[in-house]
């Protein structure tokens, strides 16, 4: 698959790769690599230019838009701020794609609606107004929005992006009870090998590695692919259970950062 917002600028190519139902990708890689135009070949905002995306064996671009709006929820970065709406409003909107004509909620979209805000913790934030929330309290109302559409795959870009630590962690905890296809975009390497089922490293539009964390994130793969030093720290088993970054510098000793401080396509 590969995609471009013109003819001879691809910003992602030679992609391909599936994953089985109710695994989690997570897609990994440097600034500019084309992580977030991956993602919206694969929530059909945009057309890939060849290729194609199957779910289930069906051609995204084949269903309507209602159908693929059922099919896929998305939570993207850009975080409303002053949203005049209440919690409960805001995870109601994701029933529109179940909404049937003109007519007003059913007892099912209340029903949906209640499951997700139980399943996120969000029940006693209900009657809240959506811009007087925290930051991972809004990233709780929208993913439980996504999870009322009733979706089969909930991608995310970034779903940890600008939360403390405690709230990464909340946030990827909750994501993994969904018991559903999740498809993710991390910066934080230790995150995505303890969340993540498959891992896709992206370089350069290209797909550089993909499959299980165990066999993808390596030192070698992600210096490679981040142009830095990286150095895998075992635990008591012989397990790789977190990495740590440098730049390379001649004749000096490098400063070791840690990262966690800091369907089918072809």
């Amino acid at each position: 698959m590969e995609w471009g917002p013109r003819p001879g600028l691809r910003l992602v190519r030679d992609i391909g790769f599936s994953i089985a139902p109710g695994s989690r990708l997570a897609i990994i890689g440097p600034n500019g690599a084309g992580k977030t135009s991956l993602l919206r070949c694969l929530y059909r905002a945009v057309e890939p230019t060849a290729g194609r995306i199957g779910i289930d064996g069906v051609n995204l671009w084949a269903m309507s838009a209602r159908e693929a709006a059922r099919t896929i929820a998305v939570v993207l970065q850009e975080m409303p701020g002053d949203f005049p709406f209440s919690v409960r409003d805001v995870v109601m909107m994701g029933r529109i794609p179940r909404r049937e004509g003109i007519s007003g909620w059913s007892d099912r979209d209340r029903e949906r609606v209640a499951q997700a805000l139980e399943h996120l913790d969000l029940t006693h934030l209900a009657p809240r107004q959506f811009a007087t929330l925290s930051g991972g309290e809004k990233q709780r109302v929208l993913i439980a929005r996504a999870l009322a559409q009733e979706p089969k795959i909930i991608i995310l870009d970034e779903p940890t992006n600008h939360l403390d630590i405690r709230h990464q962690l909340e946030i990827l905890d909750l994501l993994q009870t969904l018991k559903l296809t999740i498809v993710t975009t991390l910066h934080d390497i230790n995150l995505a090998a303890e969340f993540a089922t498959d891992v896709a490293i992206l370089t350069e539009g290209r797909l550089a590695a993909f499959g299980p964390p165990e066999t993808v994130l390596k030192p070698a793969a992600l210096s490679a692919a981040f142009g830095v030093h990286a150095t895998a720290h075992g635990d008591a088993a012989g397990h790789v259970s977190r990495f740590s970054f440098a730049l390379s510098q001649p004749d000096a000793m490098p400063v070791a950062r840690s990262s966690r401080s800091t369907g089918a396509i072809r």
